[in-house]
């Protein structure tokens, strides 16, 4: 067995310094699978309201957080 396969190759540089922060870390994206009609339902709402779809179920479910906590 050859040495140099075991050991890193000079050509590789793993000098960091000049790297920036992944701008996409932190985000958590969640997918949730709706019944149909229920997605039928938020995205006439949503469209009645002016309202992206993730902000008018982001809304609605924090709403449902603040009733839940409320109860408690």
């Amino acid at each position: 067995m050859n040495k140099m396969q075991d050991d890193i190759l000079p050509e590789y540089d793993f000098d960091y310094s000049q790297a920036r922060p992944n701008r996409f870390a932190g985000r958590a994206a969640v997918a949730v699978a709706l019944r149909p009609d229920v997605l039928a339902y938020l995205e006439a709402r949503a469209t009645a309201k002016g309202l992206p779809l993730g902000e008018m179920v982001n809304d609605i479910l924090q709403k449902d957080i603040e009733l839940i906590e409320a109860v408690k």
